[in-house]
């Protein structure tokens, strides 16, 4: 067959028996024939040359060609906040701050900043907060305040270095017993916090990250491993419709006037305003508002000390929780399965909870019926 048609080709024998063809045939069937004989010579013409034609050589040597494309590096993300952060922002150690919030503590410093906030009720209804910072390093956090054993608690889940000044017997007690990474002003004097004179004792301690890191660092405090809330990073929203749906206006009945709260929901920034006795809660140095991306409320048995005057929480075990982000609510379930366990915020089926990236407030509620909301 090969053969026959390179013979073809050579004598020019098959275009004289297309062209005797395609003259005895009507017009039209004359120019189909035509073109059908172009599209074997084509054809055959292309069958030739691959099989028979000339083959190139081979450069030699072989040129090796290298790509130049470098892959982008994968998002490094903090374990506290879930935000984007470099490598050695993800991996310093967490630091909780005890933060006063009795009426002449307001405004407080570098509560703005913080990745994690707890909230709960100290002695006598007043609140106070537990602020934890990984990559964020406030030059200015406080008034810092005495340590309280279910603060204790929560430090030790983080694996944090725990900042106070001085504390009840319990939760200095505590301290020593759970191993916390302890950095209290009671013992270390102005090499871990100063007293500023714009305020009165015992309102007045203050400290910032150079003292803390120094300090940290010289006792071995340099790193934290815990297990992070698990985060979300899509836009979708996630809430609840059987507990309400959308939640754009939430208020917690916490302990009184001075010390309840509200967060109204900011569509444009995915974000809640806090507000605090009525008013916006801002930052004593930046005047910014305090914006959470989500705020938790967990259902904790509550009852006092014996002495009168101290809060007990119950802290271990499980409970209901409410999740609001997204400009909506969603039914949880929080559990801690002993005193120095992480706390973890799950689904009512068990399965982790993802929170969106940013600050998660936290505050203890004894009882879901006092957070309501609306849209």
């Amino acid at each position: 067959m090969i053969n026959r048609i390179k013979n073809a080709f050579k004598s020019e024998e098959l275009i004289f028996k297309l062209k005797t063809f395609a003259s005895k045939k009507p017009p039209k069937k004359r120019l189909q024939a035509v073109a059908i004989g172009a599209v074997i010579v084509l054809i055959g013409g292309v069958y030739y040359v691959t099989q028979f034609g000339p083959v190139a050589e081979e450069p030699n040597p072989v040129p090796e060609i290298e790509s130049t494309y470098v892959a982008p590096p994968e998002p490094i993300y903090s374990p506290l906040t879930g935000l984007e952060v470099s490598e050695a922002n993800a991996a310093r150690p967490v630091t909780a701050v005890m933060i006063e919030n009795s009426i002449d503590a307001r405004p407080q410093s570098g509560l703005e900043e913080a990745g994690v906030v707890f909230e709960a009720i100290a002695e006598g209804g007043i609140t106070r907060f537990m602020a934890l910072y990984q990559e964020a390093k406030p030059s200015n956090i406080g008034p810092i305040r005495s340590a309280r054993p279910y603060y204790v608690e929560m430090a030790k889940g983080f694996d944090a270095r725990y900042l106070h000044s001085g504390g009840s017997g319990e939760a200095l007690a505590l301290i020593n017993t759970l191993k916390v990474k302890d950095l209290d002003h009671g013992k270390l004097g102005s090499s871990i916090a100063d007293r500023v004179s714009y305020r009165f004792a015992p309102h007045n301690v203050y400290s910032n990250f150079d003292k803390i890191d120094s300090v940290g660092k010289d006792k071995g405090f340099t790193s934290s491993d815990f297990d992070a809330f698990a985060r979300k990073y899509d836009e979708e929203p996630v809430y609840d419709a059987e507990v309400g749906g959308k939640a754009e206006k939430i208020n917690f009945d916490i302990s009184g006037a001075n010390y309840n709260t509200k967060y109204t929901y900011r569509p444009k920034s995915n974000d809640y305003s806090r507000a605090m006795a009525g008013i916006a809660h801002k930052d004593q140095d930046s005047g910014k508002q305090i914006t959470p991306e989500v705020i938790v409320a967990l259902e904790m048995s509550y009852s006092i000390n014996s002495n009168g005057i101290h809060s007990i929480y119950g802290t271990t075990g499980t409970g209901d929780a409410y999740i609001f982000q997204d400009g909506g609510v969603t039914k949880a379930k929080w559990k801690r399965s002993n005193r120095s366990s992480m706390l973890q915020l799950q689904t009512t089926a068990g399965e982790s909870f993802e929170l969106n990236p940013g600050q998660t407030w936290i505050t203890f509620i004894q009882d879901l019926s006092r957070v309501t909301y609306s849209k």
